[in-house]
């Protein structure tokens, strides 16, 4: 079964984050995704741009609202994810664990559904 690891973080903090910590953060994290791809269950992963770069859209009716970030009531942001494929929901909480982003911010898992659940 596929999982997003939906990794949230403080946008403000980690602007404060020295570049050599950065760096070590960053070095962390390919470590994990090697790890991933050692036990066959990496699929895919992306870092996203700032919250300051996104928008949100709502459509009500014909109205159309798009708002512009950044957010100001959302304290943790959504910034990256990766995709594991993995027996269960057990095993991608426990590969959520071992992502360094967990340290510094919240790891969000979800399975995916498949194509075959839309089958009716």
């Amino acid at each position: 079964m596929r999982y997003i690891l939906m990794l949230h973080a403080d946008e403000a903090a980690g602007k404060s984050i020295a570049p050599e910590d950065m760096a070590r953060f960053m070095g962390q994290m390919y470590a994990y995704q090697q790890a991933l791809e050692k036990a066959a269950a990496f699929v895919s992963s992306n870092a996203l741009v700032s919250s300051s770069e996104a928008s949100l859209v709502r459509v009500q009716g014909d109205e159309v609202s798009v708002l512009d970030g950044p957010y100001a009531d959302v304290r943790e942001q959504f910034g990256g994810y990766f995709i594991i494929d993995v027996a269960d929901m057990d095993e991608a909480n426990k590969w959520a664990a071992r992502c360094p982003a967990a340290t510094w911010g919240t790891v969000e898992v979800r399975r995916i559904r498949d194509s075959s659940e839309y089958a009716g």
